[in-house]
């Protein structure tokens, strides 16, 4: 299997160490300095550091969509408040510490990864349509949250792993890729329908130019990655988190793992989608579904924490 090892980055984090294949930020910033540095969190950073030690991955095994190693690090969560078409619920920026090395899809699941399962009696058999815009390598859309358990379920059966949907702060981790500004591909700080597929008449940031509206998903992976190896983290569906919908970051644990303490019949989904405006798919951009609700923009892709 073919993996990318995310190398840690974060605009304010100053200069990285480490070898080749394993990096470290350092922090002159005292504000992300005060994240929280619990001892347990210190000692595993330093036998990193020691050892160069990466999680290994297992052998993928037939059936389960290309996955990407995300390597420990730390962001702030949320969008400041002078970013434009900002949210109150993008607030209040929160420093976040993953302190774990965990999996996510390179791509989102697409219908071939649906219909295997289906095909081997999961997802409760469910067909969802694909709006006559084909299905094969195309993400799997007119889905809910409920929906994509049974995938899940189905999965770890299969495989004997713990597969599952990311937190929306491992969600937002990736999304950023190691920079603290809106978007991951391109300049960061613009988005157009050169990096994206969403409606390209309405593009965002600075000297973004307007472009075409595809009016469909494409394809996935048929846009740049991010630094992290990722694709698609940025329009063509939006993507369900595991947390339960809250309205801001108040309260977040910071360390990665998702809410339970919020509205748990309703879900967040990220990233905006094919039919959004570019504003939509800003890495802090959150939205509140219910758990049963489909749509034909509305996607997924897996996670799994490693070691």
């Amino acid at each position: 299997m073919v993996s990318a090892i995310a190398l840690i980055g974060v605009a304010g984090l100053g200069a990285l160490t480490g070898t080749p294949d394993t990096a470290f930020a350092q922090s002159n910033d005292p504000y992300i300095s005060a994240i929280d540095d619990r001892p347990a969190a210190r000692l595993r950073r330093l036998r990193e550091r020691e050892q160069g030690s990466i999680p290994k991955q297992p052998a993928r095994p037939e059936g389960v969509p290309e996955m990407v190693v995300i390597q420990p690090g730390r962001f702030l969560m949320g969008s400041p408040q002078n970013q434009a078409k900002r949210d109150r619920n993008e607030g209040p920026q929160i420093p976040v510490s993953i302190d774990y090395a965990f999996e996510i899809g390179r791509y989102e699941v697409t219908f071939n990864d649906w219909n295997l399962c289906v095909s081997e009696g999961g997802c409760n058999g469910y067909r969802p349509s694909d709006n006559g815009w084909g299905k094969g390598k195309r993400p799997v859309t007119n889905i809910s949250y409920d929906d994509i358990q049974s995938y899940i379920l189905w999965l770890n059966k299969k495989t004997g792993l713990a597969y599952r949907l990311p937190s929306e702060a491992e969600w937002e981790y990736v999304a950023r890729a190691g920079k603290q500004l809106p978007f991951s591909t391109g300049s960061g700080q613009a988005i157009s329908d050169r990096f994206a597929n969403f409606n390209g008449k309405f593009p965002y940031g600075p000297n973004a130019q307007a472009g075409d509206y595809i009016r469909k998903t494409v394809p996935v992976g048929s846009y740049p990655a991010n630094s992290f190896g990722v694709y698609d983290i940025h329009g063509n569906v939006y993507e369900f988190v595991s947390d339960c919908y809250v309205a801001g970051h108040s309260g977040n644990p910071g360390d990665g793992s998702p809410r339970r303490d919020g509205d748990c019949d309703a879900r967040i989904i990220r990233g905006g989608s094919w039919v959004t405006h570019g504003y939509q798919m800003r890495a802090a951009k959150r939205l509140r579904y219910t758990k049963e609700h489909r749509y034909d923009d509305f996607g997924f892709r897996l996670a799994r924490t490693l070691g």
